[in-house]
C-alpha cells in the first residue's frame, strides 16, 4: 500500500467519522472510523506500517477533539502494532478471525484509553462497559464489510474486463 493511498485512506475515515458519525449513530459513538482503518491497514501491511498508521491518525483524531492530544494516539499505536503482530502470527484471512482481531483490538484500545483518561483526569470514567462493546461489535462489523469490499472489488473489475474482452 503506498503512503498516498495510505494518507487518502486515513484522512477519509477521518471526514466520515466527524462528519457522518453522528447523523448515524445519533450522537454516541458506535464506531471508530479511524481505528478500523489503522486495523485493516495492520492486518494487510504488518506491525510497522500498522503501528506508524496508528501513530499518526491517533494524533490527527486527538487533535480534532477536545479531550488530551496523545491518549488516543497511543491507544491506537499500540492496537496497530498488536493487530499487525497478529495478523503476521496467525491466518486472519477468513471472516470470523478478522472479526476477533477487530472485537479484541477495540476492547484493548477503549480499555486503554478509558484507563489513561482515569488516571490523567480525575472524576468516574464517562464509558460504560455496554458502550465498549457496542463499539467493539460495530468496528468489527465495519472491518468485515470493509475487508470483502476491498477484496471483491478486483475479482469484479477482472470479470468485467474479461467480458468486454470476449466480445
Amino acid at each position: 500500500m503506498s503512503a498516498v493511498r495510505l494518507v487518502a485512506f486515513v484522512f477519509a475515515a477521518l471526514v466520515l467519522q466527524t462528519t457522518l458519525a453522528r447523523y448515524l449513530v445519533r450522537g454516541s459513538v458506535g464506531v471508530d472510523l479511524v481505528l478500523v482503518v489503522v486495523l485493516y491497514v495492520s492486518l494487510k501491511a504488518g506491525p510497522t506500517v500498522g503501528m506508524l498508521t496508528g501513530t499518526a491518525a491517533g494524533l490527527m483524531q486527538d487533535s480534532l477533539t477536545t479531550g488530551i492530544v496523545g491518549i488516543g494516539s497511543l491507544g491506537k499505536t499500540l492496537v496497530g502494532y498488536l493487530a499487525g503482530v497478529a495478523g503476521r502470527a496467525f491466518i486472519v484471512t477468513q471472516p470470523v478471525p478478522r472479526f476477533l482481531v477487530f472485537f479484541a483490538a477495540t476492547l484493548l484500545e477503549m480499555t486503554l484509553i478509558t484507563g489513561l483518561r482515569a488516571v490523567v483526569t480525575p472524576g468516574p470514567a464517562a464509558v460504560r462497559a455496554g458502550a465498549i462493546i457496542a463499539q467493539a461489535v460495530g468496528n468489527a462489523l465495519v472491518g468485515i464489510v470493509l475487508f470483502q469490499l476491498t477484496e471483491t472489488r478486483p475479482r469484479i473489475l477482472e470479470r468485467q474486463r474479461q467480458g468486454r474482452g470476449s466480445r
